[in-house]
This record gives structure tokens, sequence and C-alpha cells, in this order.
């Protein structure tokens, strides 16, 4: 648990979906199943919170982020959100437009690493969530759609246009996300929007989840946020940066545990230090 800490508890229970912690991998699990996993104000407001949590808990060293039922997460709730936006000020609306973005830089400044489990349509806002993880593991019945531009709003939303083309490349993510158009499991995969596609989508995240968990979780951790940061330096600024880091992690027990191992012929025993 980190000392270095702004709020006076850690949150005792998540009202707005489930949470759960077991051996090093937290587990979100959007449980709104009737409405595929619809988000609401709520919902995107603990998200948020839960990741801001989330590093300084002690007890994690990876998170999965999966649906319940038959989807991943349809988008934005059409009744309970973007009713109520019809009625909202414009000042309003910039407040709600910067919380579903904080969710997505939340996601991709959080030291541990993120797995979207998507085990079915993962749409809109949703495909976002999916996008901003830092690996998408997708169930043969899984798709992915930027439908906003179909809602009649830019397709550049949550920070989409910075990520998308970054992961898939520009001609292909001006067209999913100008288009809008529904991507199954077998062309996500194809065009690199999809780590990998699985049969027993469970099985194979609880294996990744537990690879991420029992190795070298400082490493791991450290690289995520060297990838995040790099993306807008120039080249000499990420190698100065890398030299840094490296040589930090150069003094840390993971490290030294490896040569100790190799020295014994042993496996190494990670613990993330």
């Amino acid at each position: 648990m980190s000392p270095f800490r702004g709020s006076p508890e850690f949150t005792g229970r998540w009202k707005h979906f489930d949470f759960a912690v077991a051996d090093g991998v937290a587990t979100v699990t959007l449980n709104r199943p009737e409405k595929l996993n619809a988000l609401t104000f709520d919902v995107y407001a603990d998200l948020r919170d839960l990741l801001g949590e989330l590093p300084h808990r002690g007890d994690a060293k990876v998170l999965v982020i999966t649906g319940e039922g038959r989807g991943f997460c349809s988008g934005g709730d059409v009744e309970e959100i973007i009713g109520e936006l019809q009625r909202m000020e414009t000042a309003e609306l910039l407040e709600f437009t910067r919380m579903t973005g904080a969710v997505v830089k939340a996601l991709r400044e959080c030291p541990l690493p993120v797995i979207a489990a998507v085990n079915g349509i993962a749409a809109g806002a949703g495909s976002v969530i999916a996008l901003a993880s830092d690996f998408r593991l997708l169930a043969r019945s899984a798709s992915f759609a930027f439908l906003f531009t179909k809602v009649g709003l830019a397709g550049a939303d949550m920070g989409s246009a910075y990520l998308l083309p970054r992961l898939i490349g520009l001609g292909r993510a001006t067209e999913l996300l100008i288009l809008g158009d529904k991507v199954d499991a077998e062309r996500a995969e194809r065009i690199g929007l999809a780590s990998k596609v699985v049969d027993d989508l469970p099985a194979a995240t609880n294996e990744l989840a537990r690879r991420l968990a029992d190795g070298p979780a400082f490493a791991y951790s450290t690289t995520k946020v060297l990838l995040t940061r790099e993306q807008d330096l120039d080249l000499g600024g990420s190698i100065e940066l890398e030299a840094m880091t490296q040589a930090l992690l150069m003094t840390s027990k993971d490290h030294q545990e490896f040569y100790a191992a190799w020295s014994e012929g042993r496996r190494p025993r990670w613990t993330g230090k």
C-alpha cells in the first residue's frame, strides 16, 4: 500500500458495478446485463474514482474489466444519459464530457496493466473503454462499434481519435470513427484492434491475468507508463527517459532476484519491487 495517498480511506463498496480482488487480480464486472451493461452517470464516476484509488491499494497488480451476460458494454444508456443530456446547459454538458474523458485518461495513466475481457458487444463508450485498456481479449461473439456519428455526435470522443490511429493506423481509424460500422471479432484481430480472439474467454483472461500478477509487476507497470508517456515525445526524449528508467530498475529487487535465480539455476521469485 502506498503511503502517499490523497484521500482519507478507500471506498469500501462500489455500488454501480461488481468489484473484487483475489491474488493480485482486481476485476470490475459491469452488471446491467438486461441493458447490455449500458453506462450511467454513476458508473462513469465510480470507474473514474476506482482507477484513482486502485494503484494505492497495494493488493492489485492487474485489472480486468468485463461485462455480465452477453454484452461487454453498449455505451451510454439512452434513457438515463442521452435523455438527460437533452435538458442540460452547455456548462453541465462539458462537465459530463470531461468526466467521461477522465475515465479514459485514468485507464491510460493507471500503472497497472488493464485487460478488457470483451464477451460481447463493445459499442460507443464501451468500445473506447476497451480501446484504452492494454490488452483486449475477445470472445468469438464479441464485436466493436464506434457508433458516435450514428447518434449525430463526433466520432472523436473520449480520446478515441488519439488512441485508435495509434493502434490500427489512421486510415482504418478514419473508417471506424466516421462510419461507425460494426467490427466483428475476426476483423478486430486482423486489424490489430484485438490482442487475441479466444474460444474460452474466462480461461484466457485468467491465464493472462495470472501471468501479469505473478510476474515482475514493477517492470510491467513501468513499461506501461513509458508506452503512454512516449507517445508524445521525440526520439531523443524517449531515449533519455528510458535510460533513466532502466537505471532505476537496475536497483530493483526483481532485477537482483533475476541475477540470483540465474546464478542458482532456478526460476525467479518475483515480488514486484
